[in-house]
């Protein structure tokens, strides 16, 4: 059946975490910048740090992943003062993780980077980095609570001034902490880490104060943190743990990719983190639409109307390529232009063009495939999405090692390996919609 959700619905969820998402990679693209200044051994470390601190961070992704269903469910059904129960019982997750996984990376990532990385620079600049920015969990864990809320009940425009503010703060500290300008201490990469957490701690005092102000607390019963409800905390760490654990392997595939990149040396690391940073700006509309199918999928199966999924899905792929094409414009080009904003070095440059080009075409190819793959999680069927995910990371990595170990290839064929996952992902994903039983997903 075809979808009576409009484009404007899709773009009115979806255009204020674009925005938001600006913002945020601004932190990914001004460390890079910023490091890149610094010399190669900072890029290549901030690019190890920086994805093994995304690999924590994955996991209260997927739980708010989860949350946002949840929420969106209840918003759809019109049961609104249930929504702010399961956001509080997110909190009494989440929080207790965000004390176990700092005290992980803290007391125990030193010893496991000494074990994996090769290179002795690159290994105490990383663990410099880990440091400081294991402070960050407790506010970002914070923030991925409150997104879920506002995304699930789709008023998402706070998430541009929180992730703007984030992103103005860390640029600001960034300039002054790494460098050591305006009388701040000269701390490199280490410097690039403090900024970040200052950043995250700024933008969950934001969230706070526009949650008491501006949310009307009654309607949702937000902020009562009444009696603890074991049916309703069991219900979401069901529906989240498979995302959790979704998000958690795919980072950690990705930071798997890094520590592989890293035998080929100093050089080719750098690279990719060139590379990596401009490809998360590629995926920036991709995470805005992926977060309206997660949200107005389970939203419309809470009305009854599951048949319209996948017209809907569709609907939000046309969408999605032309925003993805629009950015991808910009790589194709002006790949000197892009280059520049990361490093000044010539030979840097000249090594990242062809691992550009590659990642451009991957980013076309999953402006379809994360919106399908994100429809599945949507439907609820988040155990279904985490098998997909593992099947396809799988995959992903049998390839990368066989470039790297096996035919000895150079750094743009090892960015290949970005090709076979979104085709995978879309393909599996695809086939799961078309032809699987989520209709049957129950209340959540």
């Amino acid at each position: 059946m075809r979808t009576t959700v409009t484009y404007s619905e899709i773009w009115k969820i979806a255009y204020p975490i674009i925005l938001g998402s600006i913002a945020q990679n601004l932190l990914n693209i001004t460390d890079t910048a910023f490091l890149g200044r610094v010399g190669e051994l900072a890029l290549g470390a901030g690019a190890i740090g920086g994805i093994y601190y995304l690999v924590v961070v994955m996991l209260a992704l997927g739980f708010g992943i989860g949350l946002q269903i949840i929420v969106a469910r209840r918003n759809g059904e019109g049961r609104y003062a249930e929504i702010g129960l399961t956001v509080e019982h997110g909190f009494y997750f989440l929080f207790p993780l965000a004390v176990i996984m700092f005290s992980v990376m803290k007391f125990f990532s030193t010893d496991l980077l000494g074990m994996i990385l090769e290179s002795e620079g690159v290994y105490e600049a990383t663990a410099g980095y880990i440091d400081y920015r294991s402070y960050g969990l407790f506010f970002v864990f914070t923030n991925f609570i409150f997104r879920s809320f506002y995304v699930g009940i789709a008023k998402t425009r706070v998430i541009i001034w929180s992730t703007a503010l984030l992103a103005g703060v860390n640029i600001f500290l960034d300039y002054c902490l790494i460098f050591g300008n305006l009388g701040f201490p000269e701390m490199g990469i280490e410097g690039a880490a403090l900024a970040s957490v200052i950043a995250e701690a700024t933008a969950t005092v934001y969230f706070i104060l526009y949650s008491v102000i501006v949310i009307p607390a009654k309607k949702y019963q937000l902020f009562r943190f009444g009696k603890f409800n074991m049916k309703l905390y069991l219900r979401i760490i069901r529906i989240s743990f498979p995302v959790m654990m979704q998000n958690f392997f795919s980072i950690a595939a990705w930071l798997t990719f890094f520590l592989l990149v890293e035998k080929m040396g100093e050089r080719d690391l750098a690279v990719s983190n060139i590379i990596r940073s401009f490809y998360v700006v590629l995926m920036i509309p991709l995470w805005g639409f992926s977060a309206a199918t997660n949200t107005l999928v389970s939203n419309i199966i809470g009305q009854g109307r599951g048949d319209e999924v996948v017209s809907l899905v569709f609907k939000i792929v046309r969408i999605s390529l032309t925003g993805v094409a629009i950015v991808v414009l910009m790589g194709f080009l002006f790949p000197d232009a892009v280059l520049r904003i990361y490093t000044n070095d010539p030979e840097i440059i000249q090594a990242s063009l062809p691992a550009l080009y590659v990642i451009n075409i991957a980013a076309l190819m999953l402006a379809a495939a994360f919106i399908v793959f994100s429809a599945v999680s949507g439907t609820g069927k988040t155990q279904i999405s985490f098998l997909i995910e593992i099947a396809v990371i799988t995959l992903y990595l049998v390839y990368t090692f066989f470039i790297i170990n096996i035919i000895k290839g150079n750094i743009s064929g090892v960015w290949t390996s970005e090709w076979v996952y979104a085709g995978l992902l879309f393909t599996l994903s695809f086939f799961y919609l078309k032809f699987g039983r989520w209709q049957e997903s129950g209340r959540l």
